[in-house]
């Protein structure tokens, strides 16, 4: 892939696909993490003397515009992190986009509203989608891709844009496809993952990939319980995929055979019901062991035990990769796996590597020190993707 350094642009539009999807509360920006990691692409270019015009999706608005899904509150928030004016566009490719762009001079820059405000972008429709992506050409002169979020879509921005001008990775997707092939190329060993989440049906790509390459799967998250169910446990009222259960067999079973060591939570912490995330209130949560869950209670986190068993089998890996929290880390009763496995990364001299999504997060509303992993990724699809070995159209896009 070429980089920014391939590009003319001094002088000229440059289009920069950012991925800018963060959350809002209220209007309200909660994590500012992938604005953040965009800022030095866009700083840059601008100071090479470029004209940027930047755009990002927002959430799933479905294909009109949506006050709720409005990047006005990105545009505020990426002007004070560059400590300059962002001019912002209140449409896509329409009028108040062309005059926006047009009025830029060298050193300055625009936000387009969200890309997803327009039906093209996300479109199964080539055609359709191409309209769109002409539409954006004529906006700018290059292209630059660093929205590594949104690289496993075939959006119109993302897949058919780079096509229609000169183009080229920005830093932000170099870094992360260099990390990437550390974790799957020549990976320094032992190799650790460890992977959380809600649904094990989310993971059984990564998981069937990572057989081949990892020496230990740790498994926790609601998706641990499947696993356990799988040996025969009992789960009580915790998240279960009965349907998955012949597939985690089949897992298990290759994964003894191969070698490779799953290793499962060996105590929870548990609780009637699904605690309220707005309030905090107690949610009364009690330890039991994983596998005899009583009747009745709910699987919410790793225990204290398993805390410790995972932070033992991170402790002497050479490279470690996590993906998913351990529990429902954003109710301080059911915090402390998530917690303990971010800790034994940062406490770890292992090639750590955060997998992005609700990982990226939990680090952040944790308070953890972000700069104790090797790397937060900004795209939790996009990596367990790559990682499945898939090809992802955005870095296809960008490849020639």
């Amino acid at each position: 892939m070429k980089t920014t350094d391939d590009l003319t642009v001094a002088g000229r539009r440059v289009f920069v696909r950012a991925d800018l999807n963060v959350p809002l509360a209220d209007g309200t920006i909660t994590d500012d993490g992938r604005i953040r990691a965009a800022v030095p692409t866009i700083r840059g270019l601008l100071d090479a003397g470029a004209r940027v015009v930047v755009a990002s999706h927002l959430g799933r608005p479905k294909g009109a515009p949506d006050p709720a899904y409005s990047l006005a509150p990105v545009a505020r928030r990426l002007g004070e992190l560059l400590g300059q004016d962002v001019a912002f566009a209140a449409d896509t490719v329409g009028d108040s986009a062309r005059e926006t762009v047009a009025g830029l001079a060298d050193g300055q820059l625009a936000l387009l509203e969200n890309l997803r405000f327009n039906a093209g972008e996300t479109s199964k429709d080539d055609a359709e989608r191409g309209a769109f992506a002409d539409q954006l050409a004529a906006l700018a002169h290059a292209y630059v891709g660093d929205g590594f979020g949104a690289v496993h879509r075939k959006h119109a921005s993302v897949f058919d844009l780079p096509a229609r001008l000169p183009h080229a990775a920005g830093g932000l997707i170099a870094t992360e496809v260099g990390v990437l092939k550390q974790l799957t190329e020549d990976v320094a060993r032992p190799y650790a993952v460890v992977l959380g989440g809600a649904k094990v049906s989310d993971k059984l790509g990564v998981i069937d990939h990572l057989l081949e390459r990892a020496d230990r799967i740790l498994i926790g998250g609601g998706m641990a319980y499947t696993f356990l169910a799988a040996q025969g446990h009992e789960v009580g009222d915790s998240l279960l995929q009965s349907d998955q259960i012949p597939a985690v067999r089949e897992y298990l079973r290759r994964a003894e055979e191969k070698g490779v060591e799953f290793v499962l939570p060996v105590d929870v912490i548990a609780a009637k019901e699904f605690p309220d995330l707005r309030t905090k209130a107690p949610a009364g949560p009690v330890e039991v062991a994983a596998d005899a869950i009583p009747a009745g209670l709910q699987g919410l986190d790793i225990g204290p035990r398993t805390q410790e068993l995972f932070a033992a089998k991170v402790a002497d890996a050479a490279t470690v990769f996590w993906n998913g929290p351990m529990g429902v880390f954003e109710h301080p009763d059911f915090a402390e796996g998530t917690r303990a496995v971010a800790q034994a990364l940062i406490d770890s001299p292992a090639f750590t590597v955060v997998g992005g999504g609700d990982s990226a997060a939990a680090v952040r509303l944790l308070g953890l020190d972000e700069n104790g992993f090797g790397h937060i990724s900004t795209g939790g699809g996009a990596s367990l993707e790559y990682l499945e070995g898939k090809t992802l159209p955005g870095l296809a896009a960008l490849e020639d």
